[in-house]
């Protein structure tokens, strides 16, 4: 399949692209060039092969909710340019 001119203008109208005209000629040529790849796609023997119907069929595994203390207090601060106490210390950008 090959894209016109026009039909690259009415793609780009769509798109709210403003295209001028050597933008359109490479634009198609682009565009000719994707839909070449999905003809490609076309010739793959696909025979046998079950449709992926995405991860919404996966059972999910459940872990315990439990609430932590963290304990890495020291270790988050020590990637602060600047700390003040047990606080990461910003400049004031209200006055």
């Amino acid at each position: 399949m090959s894209l016109d001119p026009a039909t690259v203008r009415r793609i780009g109208k769509l798109a709210r692209i403003r295209l001028a005209e050597p933008e359109v000629v490479a634009l198609g040529a682009e565009l000719n060039g994707i839909l070449g790849w999905i003809e490609q796609l076309n010739e793959v023997d696909i025979d046998g092969i079950e449709p992926l119907a995405g991860a919404a069929q996966m059972a999910l595994r459940w872990r315990d909710d439990v609430v932590t203390e963290g304990g890495m207090r020291d270790a988050l601060l020590a990637n602060a340019p600047d700390r003040e106490g047990d606080f990461f210390a910003v400049p004031k950008v209200v006055e």
